[in-house]
């Protein structure tokens, strides 16, 4: 591998890592809560057939978004520029960001659905948002240490 191969590629690693961290939050969040818990449907404000239906569009944004990604990841396989530790960084990215979005937006400001009903709701919220946080926050650690990386080697210090 050439020593500034995977630096070359430095965004093509990042967005293949944050779209599969958002096609793999989705499908957990899908499969756990929304099918093994039944606890929500992505959108809750309407009848239970509306909400299967929005459960679907959502299960196929969380495929399309793991399929591109491994698109990407192949395609960066193949031209030997693969960086596993900035790839990472996008991942915990992506899942971070999603799973804040979705505690943040949806949650709350648009109240399309809750992570639960029926039950104190503050518990629920502050583990969500706050592991949403730490992901995030460690993604960005890494993406700060991958660009000092590729900063170094590009200007040959």
């Amino acid at each position: 591998m050439g020593e500034q191969r995977p630096y070359a590629y430095a965004s093509r690693n990042f967005g293949s890592g944050f779209l599969f961290g958002l096609g793999l939050i989705a499908f957990i969040d899908e499969t756990v809560f929304h099918q093994l818990l039944a606890w929500h449907h992505f959108y809750d404000r309407s009848t239970s057939a509306v909400g299967l239906f929005s459960d679907g569009l959502f299960h196929a944004f969380s495929w399309f978004a793991t399929v591109a990604s491994l698109f990407l990841l192949a395609d960066l396989r193949r031209r030997d520029s693969f960086w596993m530790k900035r790839w990472m960084s996008g991942l915990l990215i992506g899942v971070g960001f999603f799973q804040l979005y979705d505690g943040i937006i949806h949650h709350k400001l648009l109240r399309i659905h809750q992570i639960r009903y029926g039950v104190e709701i503050l518990p629920y919220d502050l583990v969500w948002n706050i592991t949403a946080f730490i992901i995030l926050l460690g993604g960005l650690i890494l993406l700060n240490q991958t660009q000092k990386q590729k900063r170094l080697v590009t200007e040959g210090g």
